[in-house]
């Protein structure tokens, strides 16, 4: 199993004095130093207008680290494809894997906060066809030897070929997964899947049943099942202070930044979204001690590797980290990722 960095950009939290600039270059050097520890990828979310996170262009922040690294597989965490145009963002991720030499893992999903839709003029009730429209889109210009046309119900054009092209044919493209619907687009489509833990053991039981749901949903669209990932939260305690501070680090980035951002009223969530009233329930009522390893790794470097280890077995390929969460201090980050190479990658195979 493979370990890479990832980060949401979440910025949004109360008297904060780190300003949005300076969290932006401390993910850059986070990004960059992933690849100094020997982590495989390193996973940049998008969001927009501070909502909850501070990095709007994900891919312009990747060009970067791109430019400063060898090896390190450069991706999105995730693309909210309704708000752009298909053909735009295939040209753009293109671009990225030829300029990084073929290192781009594309990853797309709808995103889930209603505050970033509206600005742009996009439906967010009607966001789950309009993203299923685009990801064909993408995927056809990236493989297409040639023009192809679209007239669909969100998108219409003919003859369009994108340059330059990818060299990686096709570029590995992954879809954020909280819901069957998502699922089930992967596997028509012969992408592969990446899934938050909390939301798997809430949703289906757990990361064993998300792996077995895809493998037959691929099976039943006649598809090999691609790779799986997911990811974690993670916080180095060793002791009781640090673990106190580490779980009220948590719950705080619950309180202040997600509850706001997702779809929690049952009146105005789309049926689409239902699914997130109840985890937005869960979410008000955590207490630190309910925090457990289907979505936070936390303790000390032996605990961590265990929890791993049933992911390990669950059948995933990589597991995506996100150790800059809860105002975490840049020093305290570089130093999380070093010790996770050193003490906890090693007793994986690919680690």
């Amino acid at each position: 199993m493979q370990f890479g960095y990832f980060t949401l950009s979440v910025n949004h939290y109360e008297n904060n004095p780190r300003t949005a600039n300076q969290f932006v270059a401390d993910i850059i050097d986070e990004a960059v130093y992933a690849e100094a520890v020997g982590l495989n990828s390193a996973w940049i979310g998008e969001h927009h207008f501070s909502t909850l996170g501070v990095l709007s262009c994900p891919e312009l922040a990747l060009a970067t680290v791109a430019a400063r690294t060898r090896r390190l597989r450069l991706a999105p965490a995730v693309t909210v494809l309704p708000l752009h145009h298909p053909i735009r963002v295939a040209e753009l991720w293109a671009s990225l894997d030829l300029l990084s030499g073929g290192r781009v893992d594309f990853a797309a999903g709808r995103g889930y906060d209603r505050r970033e839709y509206q600005p742009f003029g996009v439906s967010f009730e009607d966001n789950q066809a309009i993203f299923a429209e685009g990801m064909e889109i993408v995927r056809r210009l990236w493989t297409a030897d040639g023009p192809i046309a679209h007239h669909g119900r969100h998108y219409r054009f003919d003859a369009v070929a994108i340059t330059p092209r990818p060299v990686q044919r096709p570029i590995p493209t992954y879809i954020a997964s909280f819901s069957q619907p998502s699922i089930e687009l992967a596997a028509r489509l012969g992408c592969h899947l990446i899934v938050a833990p909390f939301a798997a053991a809430m949703t289906y039981g757990g990361l064993r049943e998300v792996r077995e749901l895809y493998n037959e949903t691929c099976a039943r669209h006649g598809r090999p099942p691609g790779r799986m990932m997911c990811s974690y939260f993670i916080h180095f305690a060793d002791n009781a202070a640090q673990e106190a501070a580490a779980r009220a680090r948590q719950i705080r980035y619950y309180k202040e930044c997600v509850i706001a951002a997702f779809p929690g009223d049952p009146r105005t969530a789309p049926p689409s979204y239902r699914y997130f009233v109840g985890m937005v329930e869960r979410l008000r009522n955590v207490r630190p001690q309910d925090l457990s390893d289907n979505s936070v790794l936390l303790g000390g470097a032996a605990q961590i590797t265990a929890a791993l280890k049933t992911v390990e077995a669950a059948g995933f390929d990589e597991v995506i980290l996100y150790f800059n969460v809860g105002l975490k201090p840049h020093a305290q980050v570089r130093d999380e990722m070093a010790r996770f190479a050193a003490e906890i990658a090693p007793a994986f195979a690919c680690g």
